[in-house]
């Protein structure tokens, strides 16, 4: 247990294990300039009763940041199943934020027998639920822009365009999230960003989820400054869909409301996880 580095098709990957080895698996999928630090919060009350896996994306946190291709969302999605096999997962329920629930959703759609359910945080479910267009707008959208504040990116910077992440008053986001933002490759994040862009493009995600025929618990935060929270509705669409919308929480309910968001999680692994690790 502990962090460790699996080399997969198109990088290493930086992983992270927490809780019994022989217990049910959670994996937990960061969002767009995340890392596993955003899950930091959570993972105490979840290790508790299950091997917690978090992986770091290709070009994220402690993983490979390549200067080419490999950032598609359905090569991401292939990269954490390559990771999870390699850990001798055969069966897990999938919990990814923001961006993570588009990679958790390819995963899905690759890899059916090894996902039992999935939660997804704040994940915009079509491109015309977007509403941000502050600091994040401009490093993404902006290219010349973009490249001039990310050659300087101080924490002042970073903490701008992590300020529509979080809406909670006071608070502060960790020095360790802003580092590994700084850590990123101008490349890996707007590749990430338009790969998400691509797919989103592509269907939107309720209508993938409608397909896979998995449990899907969606948590949104009402005061999200990056997708419309009235969106979140659209995944009722989805069959035996349960949608919870958090009052006073923004985009990023792990960081904002620790103790609620691991209450939901664990409501819902207990119905819908996966068996032992070592369980056939």
């Amino acid at each position: 247990m502990g962090d460790s580095m699996v080399t997969v098709a198109g990088g290493s990957v930086h992983v992270r294990q927490d809780g019994p080895p022989d217990a049910p698996v959670l994996v937990l999928v960061h969002g767009l300039a995340g890392s596993t630090r955003w899950w930091d919060a959570v993972v105490p009350a979840l290790a508790a009763s299950y091997r917690v896996v978090r992986v770091d994306l290709l070009g994220h946190g402690g993983s490979a940041k390549p200067a080419g291709d490999g950032y598609s969302i359905p090569d991401q999605g292939r990269r954490v199943g390559e990771v999870l096999n390699r850990l001798g997962v055969r069966r897990a329920l999938v919990v990814a934020h923001s961006t993570g629930g588009y990679v958790a959703t390819a995963l899905t759609e690759q890899r059916n027998d090894l996902v039992t359910a999935l939660v997804l945080v704040d994940t915009g479910p079509r491109l015309d639920a977007f509403i941000s267009d502050g600091p994040v707008g401009q490093l993404l959208f902006v290219p010349v822009l973009g490249q001039l504040l990310w050659r300087a990116r101080t924490d002042g910077i970073l903490r701008r365009g992590l300020s529509t992440a979080v809406s909670r008053p006071g608070y502060r986001v960790p020095q360790g999230i802003v580092d590994d933002v700084r850590g990123m490759t101008y490349h890996s994040l707007t590749a990430t960003s338009k790969a998400a862009e691509e797919y989103l493009g592509q269907r939107p995600l309720p209508e993938r989820l409608a397909d896979l025929g998995r449990p899907l618990l969606v948590i949104f935060g009402q005061q999200d400054r990056r997708w419309r929270s009235s969106s979140a509705a659209d995944y009722r669409a989805v069959p035996g869909a349960t949608v919870e919308v958090l009052p006073d929480v923004g985009h990023s309910p792990m960081l904002e409301d620790p103790q609620r968001t691991a209450a939901l999680l664990l409501a819902f692994a207990a119905g819908h996880s996966g068996p032992a690790t070592g369980s056939r």
